[in-house]
């Protein structure tokens, strides 16, 4: 288990962490959110030992992070750094070896994982004729190919169209599966809701929401309720009591409610002459949540 307990950090009078405490275990996914600036890539250079934290600590099984360690660590940084004269077999080897795989079967990992990548070209390529996704994959691939006990992605999805991402995402869910320690940042909140355990969220290096994603999205009550009820309009729902807000979407209505406990009258009102197509009433989504905490901590 990684242990982060109590950590800082300032660069001259700008608090960049304060006080960061979380914990990742075996085959969980913590989800590290934020703006641009609120602390995510200070704090994964912190754990790879990439700047010093000015106080707290960092543990894997409750003992300090040594350089054994953190080769065991996997990293995709948000600056994508691969050389593009060099060919892709030439950089993923070279980094497989350091990590101590033997020739052979690195080069059968690289082939397996580009095949899983889908990614177009040959490992002979030089980096320089990939497009911008492929050269992604390629990326990621250095990050994964010894197989690492805890593995951090700063923007896996920038760029990526839905498909490749979702590649992504099912390499994520599978490695998962397989008992990695996974910490990743994102401004894709749907990702960040599909594939987390447990979220962060920083603003300016504070700590504003933390815990199950599911819990942090329940504790903002279900006040996100969408109608389609052929007989009423956006005006009947306006007037309705304990609505917010109405918007129209898709087929139906999106309406925001000031409570939970106002579904249950709506619900009674566009359903009293029988069936209606949908009423599903949910939790705001992170996306909602995350433009909410923004707005409102100082």
């Amino acid at each position: 288990m990684i242990t982060i307990s109590k950590l800082n950090k300032a660069f001259g009078d700008h608090q960049a962490v304060s006080d960061l405490s979380v914990s990742i275990k075996p085959g969980e996914v913590l989800g590290l959110i934020g703006q641009n600036g609120a602390g995510k890539t200070t704090t994964f250079r912190m754990i790879l030992n990439f700047i010093e934290a000015d106080s707290g600590s960092i543990t894997w099984d409750g003992q300090p992070l040594t350089e054994k360690e953190r080769h065991k660590i996997g990293f995709l940084p948000e600056e994508r750094g691969l050389y593009q004269k060099e060919s892709i077999e030439d950089q993923v080897l070279y980094l497989a070896e350091l990590h101590g795989m033997n020739k052979a079967d690195a080069k059968e990992a690289l082939t397996d994982w580009m095949n899983k990548l889908q990614v177009v070209g040959k490992a002979s390529d030089l980096v320089q004729t990939l497009s911008k996704g492929n050269a992604q994959k390629i990326q990621m691939i250095l990050a994964l190919i010894f197989k690492p006990d805890f593995i951090i992605l700063d923007e896996p999805f920038s760029g990526l169209d839905p498909v490749n991402a979702g590649l992504f995402m099912d390499t994520i869910k599978e490695l998962k599966e397989q008992g990695a320690m996974i910490i990743f940042s994102s401004h894709n909140m749907d990702n960040v809701t599909e594939i987390s355990d447990q979220l962060v969220m920083l603003k300016q290096g504070r700590t504003v929401l933390q815990g199950p994603v599911q819990e942090i999205r329940e504790s903002f009550g279900r006040i996100r309720l969408y109608v389609e009820a052929p007989d009423f309009s956006a005006v009947d729902y306006s007037a309705m009591d304990g609505v917010n807000r109405v918007e129209k979407q898709g087929a139906g209505y999106l309406l925001y409610l000031d409570n939970e406990n106002a579904g249950k009258a709506i619900f009674d009102q566009v359903t009293a002459n029988g069936y209606i197509p949908a009423f599903s009433q949910q939790p705001p989504t992170l996306a909602e949540i995350f433009k909410t905490e923004v707005a409102s901590h100082g």
